[in-house]
């Protein structure tokens, strides 16, 4: 076999072997990456983002504008707490995030002072108003300021039943949707108010949060603006101390009086074990989706390097016969002209 022959076919093959290699390495890299999350935001230190301003939406939105204007939101920057402690924390910038509109942690610049619509809705659109720059009611938005707060809430009843922050409370007003507390748990809890706990706390002028978001009076100012908020609307003992501190041990006299005993639900074993195999259950599902997507990864990447591999290799090969074919040729004319000679 001629030489030229076998450098083509280890050519060929040299081909095939790059490019098959490379699309098993794309489907594989393609399967590890994860999903789009199309509701994420856009990382203001990765491109530019043009913000409005909070004065522009005015121009439309005046009556959710002034509602906004004397909220602690507005607020947030220019409020004196914030201020004295941001100061004698040396102006960390990772403050502003969440104090300031359009934060970038790079060089502490920031849009606008305060948590401004923008903060919300994301920065302005030039398809708005002919496309809604709508936010998701659910606390996952809440939760990148209020932490603490959505901790609670996730532990509390109203988290497990997915009743979020805007069932509750107005965004822009940060005022409860209703007149009154009692009146806005009175819209799902109509039936509490006929137990004697609740009528007479009620008869007393207590609405349902003085009970069920109590919090211990602060001494002091919060720690890094983290502090108990009462949104797992459990009523612990510190809430009745705080009313009955005169007759909180005299339980008997409390039950003779209300004629009624009150045993908070425990949770059992069983329930903790069937929580605990329902989430081993979950990991286990996510593992074997994960397993099935690099497995697929691999199989379109070898399918894909097969075709183009050897493709290439195909018309690789056959230039260079070609090739050889014209050298071939010139060389018989060559003799034959030697011949003729």
């Amino acid at each position: 076999m001629p030489v030229s022959k076998i450098r083509s076919r280890q050519l060929s093959f040299i081909v095939f072997s790059i490019l098959f290699c490379l699309c098993i390495f794309a489907g594989v890299s393609l399967s590890n990456t994860p999903f789009a999350n199309a509701a994420a935001p856009a990382d203001p230190d990765k491109q530019e983002v043009a913000y409005a301003g909070s004065e522009s939406c005015a121009t439309c939105h005046e009556n959710l504008y002034t509602e906004w204007q004397d909220t602690r939101h507005a607020h947030a920057f220019s409020s004196p707490i914030f201020q004295r402690d941001w100061h004698e924390l040396g102006d960390q910038t990772n403050c502003l995030e969440c104090h300031t509109t359009g934060h970038i942690p790079n060089t502490g610049e920031f849009a606008e002072e305060g948590v401004t619509c923008e903060s919300c809705h994301g920065p302005f659109q030039p398809t708005h108003p002919a496309e809604p720059m709508s936010v998701t009611p659910d606390a996952e938005l809440c939760s990148t300021c209020h932490k603490s707060t959505t901790d609670e809430w996730m532990a509390s009843v109203h988290g497990q039943e997915n009743i979020n922050c805007q069932s509750c409370h107005n965004p822009h007003s940060q005022t409860p949707m209703a007149d009154s507390v009692t009146e806005l748990c009175a819209n799902c809890h109509k039936e509490r108010g006929d137990s004697f706990t609740h009528g007479t706390h009620a008869n007393a002028g207590l609405e349902c949060s003085n009970c069920h978001m109590y919090t211990a009076p602060r001494t002091g100012d919060p720690i890094m603006g983290l502090v108990p908020t009462g949104h797992t609307f459990s009523v612990g003992s510190d809430a009745c101390v705080g009313c009955h501190q005169e007759t909180v041990h005299t339980r008997d006299e409390l039950i003779k009086i209300s004629g009624e005993e009150f045993v908070q639900p425990e949770i059992t074993i069983d329930d903790l074990e069937q929580t605990v195999t329902a989430q081993e259950q979950q990991i286990t599902s996510l593992e074997a989706k994960s397993e099935v997507r690099l497995y697929s990864g691999l199989i379109q990447g070898a399918i894909v390097g097969l075709v183009v591999g050897g493709t290439a290799a195909w018309v690789v090969s056959k230039r260079i016969e070609v090739v050889e074919v014209e050298d071939d040729e010139q060389d018989e004319g060559d003799e034959d002209d030697r011949k003729e000679e």
